[in-house]
C-alpha cells in the first residue's frame, strides 16, 4: 500500500500525465525566439515510383517568420513572412503568388513552427494525443477550398516540431523531418539581414 501510494503521488505530481491540449502546445512551441537545423523534404508523387527529395537549413524567428534554404538538388531560399512567400534572386527578394498550393503549404508550415493556434484553429479541427514529451498533432481541414488540397495533416514533435507530413486528397504525400534543432535567443547577423524589405 505505502508503494501505491508514492506511485499515485508521483503520477498526480507529474505534469506530462495531466491533460495536454493544444493551447499548451502552442505555448511550448512559441517559446523560444528562435530555432534553427536542418529539412528533409520527400515528397511522394502518385505518378513516381521514388520520392522527390529536397534537403536544406530552415530559420524561425518568433518575430519575423522563417528562412527556407534548400541546398540540394539546388540552392534555392525562401522567406516565408506575414507577407507572404519571398524567393531570393539575383536581385533580391521577389514576391511570390500567394494562392497556389505550394503558398498556402509554406504559411501553414510557419503557423505550426511559431505554435500560431490562431492561425490553425481558423482553417482547421485540432487533435491533439501526447505529451509535452512526445505528441501528435492532425489538423483537419474546415473550409472546402482546403479539403480540395488536404486530406490531413499530421505533425509529430517533442520539445520542438520533428516531422510533419501533408496528405493530400488526390493521394499524394509530403513528409518533411526537422533535424538537429536547436533554440536560440537572437538571429545572427546574416539571418537579420535576410528579413529586411
Amino acid at each position: 500500500m505505502k508503494h501505491l501510494s508514492w506511485l499515485l503521488c508521483v503520477l498526480f505530481l507529474s505534469p506530462s500525465v495531466w491533460a495536454f491540449d493544444s493551447a499548451q502546445l502552442a505555448q511550448q512551441l512559441a517559446a523560444n525566439e528562435v530555432v534553427r537545423g536542418e529539412f528533409v523534404q520527400e515528397k511522394h508523387l502518385r505518378s513516381l515510383a521514388m520520392p522527390l527529395s529536397s534537403r536544406g537549413q530552415v530559420v524561425l524567428s518568433k518575430q519575423l517568420g522563417l528562412l527556407w534554404q534548400v541546398q540540394q538538388p539546388f540552392a534555392q531560399s525562401y522567406r516565408i513572412d506575414g507577407q507572404g512567400v519571398a524567393l531570393l534572386t539575383a536581385s533580391g527578394w521577389q514576391s511570390q503568388p500567394g494562392q497556389n498550393v505550394a503558398a498556402r503549404q509554406s504559411q501553414l508550415f510557419l503557423a505550426v513552427l511559431q505554435g500560431d493556434q490562431r492561425a490553425l484553429e481558423a482553417d482547421f479541427n485540432l487533435q491533439l494525443q501526447g505529451s509535452t514529451e512526445q505528441w501528435q498533432l492532425s489538423l483537419l481541414p474546415k473550409a472546402l477550398f482546403l479539403q480540395q488540397i488536404f486530406k490531413v495533416i499530421e505533425i509529430y514533435g517533442g520539445a520542438l516540431v520533428e516531422r510533419i507530413e501533408l496528405h493530400e486528397t488526390q493521394g499524394d504525400r509530403t513528409v518533411m523531418r526537422m533535424l538537429n534543432s536547436q533554440a536560440d535567443r537572437k538571429l545572427a547577423d546574416d539571418e537579420q539581414h535576410a528579413f529586411q524589405p
